[in-house]
């Protein structure tokens, strides 16, 4: 029968022991659901052993606990491990991969100075989660290949840009400046139809003013990719020994040896398309197969999701009496900051309450600044 009272070390041991049992059943169940919307082979097996080993922690963690005489929590992920299998099943393996990433960069030294696992293999399994991870996150799908399946298989046998997060920031931004733009008007006046058309007028100018700002980020990007991918191949041309040298140098860093290292920049730069496209990703860093994606399609999906934003507090405004359309902004804004805070803690990993609560504190105190230097403004130009 468990014991019913615990001595305080060993409430905080099995404190302990559950979060690390949980934050491993955590793991392994969203390896397993990566694994099987993964269409990549290699990539789907190396999250079935991910999965594996995260499992072979968690029974560790369990018989810590049964040794104490407690109960062992339930086999069952977090909520927010369940958001992000959700997320990983619609979008694919990749839109959550980022997220992993970073949850396993911050769990890579969990385990170094619990004593319970310092003489185990866990904490040289975590930093190799946590390498691995960043590794993949840190590339594009598209440059996925045998060698760099073995390159990682070899650290594990011994975590970028988001678009689930850059899509929730951007609704964040038309929700906020659309409400802000809306109270600050109201300070002004309070008339309906001055506040309904600034409303309108204020979602469609943050929604094209995103659009704009991205697609000049995106395509200035991709120009200056293409200048450099342009010198590079100028430079091929007018020098290629010295270009051979360059990449001999690299692969030397790369811990070839000298004579290995010019072995093979000789082969490679025999073919001047494969050189070019060998010393654009190994000196520049770039993949020419992928420049940051289209332009227009940012600018695209920076329209929507502002406007999907701004429609938080604009759209109630035209579904209720004249009387009310101030009070259900106010309340319609209220509800999405609270969501979206909430759905910024499945990135950081933070209570979903505080976050929340934390979202709607800024945003209301940012809407009430708004509307007090616009009640001041309006008293004074009367």
């Amino acid at each position: 029968m468990p014991s019913v009272e615990l001595d305080v070390a060993s409430g905080s041991e099995l404190s302990r022991f559950r979060a690390n049992f949980q934050n491993e059943i955590d793991g392994a169940a969203l390896y397993r659901a990566m694994a099987e919307v993964e269409p990549k082979a290699e990539l789907a097996e190396l999250y079935r052993r991910l999965a594996a080993v995260e499992q072979t922690h968690a029974d560790f963690w369990k018989r810590r606990i049964e040794r104490l005489g407690a109960p062992v929590p339930e086999d069952r992920p977090g909520w927010r491990t369940r958001l992000l299998i959700a997320a990983s099943r619609r979008f694919g393996a990749q839109a959550v991969l980022p997220l992993v990433a970073d949850d396993e960069a911050r769990n890579r030294a969990i385990y170094d100075t619990q004593g319970e696992a310092k003489a185990t293999a866990m904490p040289a399994e975590e930093r190799s989660h946590a390498r691995m991870l960043s590794l993949l996150a840190s590339r594009s799908t598209d440059a996925w290949n045998g060698p760099l399946y073995s390159r990682l298989e070899g650290r594990h046998s011994a975590g970028s840009a988001n678009n689930l997060r850059a899509m929730v920031l951007g609704a964040n931004d038309g929700l906020v400046s659309t409400f802000c733009l809306v109270m600050g008007v109201a300070g002004v006046s309070m008339a309906p139809a001055t506040l309904l058309a600034t409303a309108v007028a204020g979602t469609l100018a943050g929604a094209c003013s995103m659009a704009m700002g991205e697609w000049i980020s995106v395509q200035s990007a991709r120009e200056l990719q293409e200048r450099q991918i342009a010198s590079e191949a100028d430079e091929l041309t007018q020098a290629p020994a010295e270009e051979q040298e360059e990449l001999a140098l690299i692969y030397q860093a790369k811990g070839f040896s000298a004579e290995e290292a010019h072995t093979i920049s000789a082969r490679v730069i025999q073919n001047k398309e494969t050189a070019l496209d060998t010393l654009v990703r190994e000196e520049l860093g770039l993949n020419p197969d992928d420049l940051g994606g289209s332009a227009i399609a940012a600018a695209v999906s920076s329209f929507m999701v502002f406007l999907l934003g701004a429609l938080v507090p604009a759209l109630p405004m035209f579904l209720v009496p004249a009387g009310w359309i101030v009070q259900a902004s106010m309340i319609a804004s209220a509800i999405g900051l609270f969501t979206l805070g909430a759905a910024i803690a499945v990135f950081t990993g933070k209570n979903v309450l505080w976050s929340g609560a934390r979202q709607l504190l800024i945003g209301m105190a940012a809407a009430g600044v708004t509307f007090g230097i616009g009640h001041l403004f309006g008293v004074a130009v009367a």
